[in-house]
């Protein structure tokens, strides 16, 4: 949108399906689980709310200008969110695929393993931070015992360094809470060569029967560690302090209606007649195995010199929760949400009421400072080859960084340039990537080039309190507010 000298490029979230359905119903899902006293925890509500501002201009935006035609551009803020924000969860997997090719991966083979879970364990470690970290740990640590073993045998080496990097993914692929782990391992092992620095050691393909051995160890480990500490008779601590959240986490995993009067009941879908898509044809692959309830998938392999498929790896690991683009609203008013794949039994599509759409993505929210990636072995940040073996970071380019902290500078306090000193400054390190780097790394798009002439633009200003971006956007003549959210329907009114 042109405004005189203005290029007006919001995000537009309220024009997406997802941005509508959480405007018009999250008052009403907040207020019928304060019904049912059930209420929603502040991190969640806190999650939701913060996405309904995000590419908002009235909450804040950047202006941008091209010294060479005098044209300006605003481009509002985004939520910075982690959990199911298709922008800035798109923004943080770009820049966390690219961080990890340029700066953590050495220039060597790797192989993915993909751990599944008992619908047990998926629940608990939905809450359990220290449960999950101790499976993981199982986990990790079984399969660089199982490379170790293999270069003690195959290649005589007695001592031997293993890395990875893991995502801890809490969603599947019908919006259910499905936590389960991607682990991008070094497909070998790390010793020392004959000048004491790491040499590394790549070993052939892990057979059948090997991963089922990696598979049975897990699930054994797994289950004596349970049943040493105790969880099988212990309590539902999540369902005492917070049977709400307890309630909705329960439901998002056996992929159930956790609201309204078919709560309990199996979620709608199209094409087949089956909720639980983790047993598909994937499991009947080569290096795939199954015990006890814990699957194993390890049939992905990239070889070293193939980092663009490394990259394209890493942000499938690091995707967000939601695919925008297969998210439709039909004519009865219910949500579809199009599987990536078709399930055996023939689904494609899962069916959500609002409300319930709402409570899965509810589930779907990480609680704050439990982290999603993890570096283990040789790639930890404290590992003493760590510095010997990874690649040297390429030179950032001189580009204005694109994103801002929480809580930009106000402009009425300073002077412009004053501004945009203190947002670069606190952002500016050598780990993070500009948003236009990004742009121009996932999308080929040059986000700084003026559309009038194909000068640069630059920042002039971060814009931030409400009143004044609305005497802005008004005199401007945009939208100086953010959509109106519906009012709550209890329902005892309905």
């Amino acid at each position: 949108m042109a405004v005189g000298d203005f290029e007006y490029i919001p995000r537009k979230p309220e024009e997406t399906v997802l941005y509508r359905a959480i405007a018009e119903h999250l008052e009403t899902f907040l207020a019928r689980q304060q019904e049912r006293e059930r209420p929603v925890p502040r991190f969640v509500e806190k999650e939701f709310r913060t996405y309904l501002t995000c590419g908002i201009a009235e909450h804040g935006f950047l202006r941008l200008h091209c010294d060479k035609c005098g044209h300006d551009r605003i481009l509002p803020f985004s939520c910075k969110k982690r959990s199911w924000c298709p922008s800035c969860g798109g923004r943080r997997m770009a820049d966390t695929a690219a961080h990890l090719v340029e700066r953590v991966f050495p220039q060597v083979a790797v192989r993915q393993w993909v751990l599944s879970l008992p619908f047990q364990l998926r629940y608990r470690m939905a809450y359990d931070s220290e449960l999950l970290a101790e499976v993981l740990n199982i986990f990790v640590r079984t399969v660089f015992d199982e490379l170790r073993r293999r270069a003690r045998e195959s290649l005589g080496l007695k001592q031997s360094q293993c890395g990875a990097v893991t995502f801890v993914q809490r969603f599947g692929s019908s919006v259910n809470l499905h936590t389960h782990f991607h682990t991008i391992a070094l497909d070998g092992v790390y010793a020392a060569g004959p000048d004491g620095r790491p040499q590394f050691h790549e070993l052939p393909p892990p057979e059948d029967a090997e991963v089922l051995h990696v598979t049975t160890r897990i699930a054994g480990r797994v289950l004596a560690m349970i049943q040493r500490r105790g969880l099988e008779d212990e309590a539902d601590s999540l369902g005492e302090n917070d049977p709400g959240l307890a309630a909705l986490y329960a439901a998002a995993v056996r992929g159930r209606i956790a609201t309204g009067s078919n709560a309990g009941k199996r979620v709608a879908t199209f094409g087949g007649d089956r909720i639980d898509g983790d047993s598909l044809e994937a499991m009947s692959s080569p290096r795939c195995a199954a015990a006890s309830g814990f699957n194993l998938h390890a049939n992905v392999d990239i070889s070293a010199g193939d980092r663009d498929r490394l990259e394209r790896l890493l942000r499938y690991a690091a995707r967000p929760a939601l695919a925008i683009e297969r998210l439709s609203k039909m004519s009865d008013g219910r949500l579809k949400y199009r599987l990536k794949r078709p399930w055996r039994d023939g689904t494609t599509d899962v069916l959500f009421e609002p409300q319930d759409f709402l409570a899965k993505l509810a589930a779907l929210v990480p609680a704050p400072r439990v982290h999603l990636t993890r570096f283990h072995g040789i790639l930890a940040a404290a590992a003493k080859w760590r510095a010997l073996i990874i690649p040297t970071p390429v030179e950032e380019h001189n580009e204005q960084p694109m994103t801002l902290p929480s809580s930009p500078p106000d402009p009425l306090s300073e002077s412009a340039q004053t501004s945009v000193e203190a947002a670069s400054a606190a952002i500016a390190s050598p780990r993070n990537y500009t948003w236009a780097l990004l742009m121009m790394r996932v999308f080929a798009l040059d986000v700084l080039q003026c559309q009038r002439c194909g000068g640069r633009l630059r920042i002039l200003a971060a814009i931030h309190p409400p009143e004044t971006t609305r005497k802005i956007l008004g005199h401007l003549g945009l939208p100086s507010r953010a959509p109106p959210l519906a009012p709550p329907v209890s329902e005892c009114n309905l």
